[in-house]
């Protein structure tokens, strides 16, 4: 790595940690979302005698939440909890399930103001913003998948991964209950085995840089939770997720734009335990950029040069990205309509990427490299990231200082 990349990673890395929640932030969560999950499991459910299951998903459980961008400008930030009452699917319904939690909740007067309305899958509850910032958690309805379906996945997904999974609630517009299967826990298990690795060599460096700069917080080193740790995997999937919100804004594939359930799973297939963010970046997106040969209408399967379990495109046209904890579900199902334009949009961003945030190196001049990635990913969160001053002289000789990682869910 010559002194430009190096530079440029250290950029990335100081990226990466802006996006995060603050230290701070994220205790704040993780009070919230403890007292939100005490108060459910003090209530009474039918047909239920155990304690429920109750645990954040998503990015925030992953390590890769970054500040939402919602009509050009930073939202609150999203927490994902799974509320699963230890009932035997067969013995309730979706509709008793969502209900019961909807209700225990409105018993709290606080939640009762603070909740919105129902949701197709989950409850929110709504924080007002402090030092402008805010939260909304969505809180998931389920109970345990039935055993023949487990049984069923694990012919093709690990045992240890399949057995997590859970049936949630969804409500359609015509106000009609389904159960639908998912499994949360189980993809955490599997991303965190991926990362386990890189996690184990940065873990102990990091820890100490985030008690000495938040001594306020933390009494020792190893209070402080190993969430806030970042690899450089965890990086990359923050920053390919800003990118992603900043670069569509007013494009034509605006509501086409990649799910961030797609951009974690394929980084994370891609991730081959790289040590720095920069490498980590370079791998994923060029070899992502290879898929794009499968837009061309006479190629219609996964080469012998690509993975099939990565992304492929079937003889009837259809695309499939499996999820990793269940084969059958597909990321990509909706990829196919309207001329492909979700395939479209994906590798269009794939290009944006390699341009924005790759061959920008060409250039070889710290300064137009910083002034390209403002375009990119945003003005403000650059300079933030290059710890500008207030002084012209700073445009020409950023200060990049290495920031720990702050906190994080896809």
């Amino acid at each position: 790595m010559n002194y430009i990349q190096h530079q440029y990673n250290e950029l990335l890395v100081n990226l990466s940690s802006e996006l995060d929640i603050p230290p701070s932030k994220y205790q704040q969560a993780v009070e919230r979302y403890k007292s939100v999950g005490n108060w459910l499991q003090e209530g009474i459910y039918e047909n239920c005698t155990n304690e429920l299951d109750i645990y954040p998903q998503g990015s925030f459980r992953l390590g890769t939440v970054v500040r939402p961008i919602k009509k050009d400008a930073e939202a609150d930030y999203d927490i994902d909890l799974v509320c699963c009452l230890p009932v035997f699917k067969m013995l309730t319904t979706p509709e008793k399930v969502k209900i019961q939690v909807g209700n225990r909740l409105k018993e709290n007067a606080i939640y009762k103001k603070m909740l919105d309305e129902e949701g197709r899958r989950c409850w929110t509850l709504n924080y007002a913003e402090q030092d402008d910032i805010g939260f909304h958690i969505d809180i998931l309805p389920s109970v345990p998948e039935e055993k023949q379906l487990i049984d069923i996945v694990s012919v093709t997904v690990p045992i240890e991964y399949a057995c997590q999974a859970i049936a949630i609630t969804n409500k359609n517009e015509a106000r009609e209950y389904s159960w639908l299967s998912s499994n949360p826990k189980g993809y955490a298990s599997w991303f965190e085995q991926i990362n386990l690795l890189m996690l184990t060599q940065v873990e102990k460096p990091q820890k100490r840089s985030l008690f000495e700069n938040n001594r306020h917080l933390f009494e020792s080193v190893d209070d402080v939770p190993t969430q806030l740790v970042k690899t450089p995997l965890q990086r990359v999937i923050q920053i390919l997720k800003r990118h992603r919100d900043m670069r569509f804004i007013g494009t034509e594939f605006e509501e086409d734009k990649p799910i961030s359930m797609i951009i974690t799973t394929l980084a994370a297939r891609l991730y081959q335990n790289q040590g720095d963010v920069y490498s980590t970046l370079k791998n994923i997106v060029y070899r992502l950029a290879a898929y794009s040969v499968l837009l061309q209408p006479e190629i219609s399967f996964a080469e012998d040069t690509l993975n099939s379990n990565l992304i492929s495109k079937r003889p009837d046209g259809t695309w499939y990205i499996p999820n990793p904890v269940n084969l059958a579900e597909n990321f990509a199902d909706r990829w196919h309509e309207n001329g492909n334009r979700k395939a479209k949009a994906f590798f269009q961003w794939i290009e944006w990427v390699n341009n924005d945030l790759l061959d920008v190196l060409a250039q070889n001049d710290f300064r137009q490299i910083s002034k390209s990635l403002e375009n990119a990913m945003g003005e403000k969160l650059v300079k933030k990231a290059l710890g500008y001053s207030a002084t012209p002289q700073s445009i020409y000789t950023p200060t990049i200082d290495i920031k720990p990682s702050k906190p994080w869910g896809l």
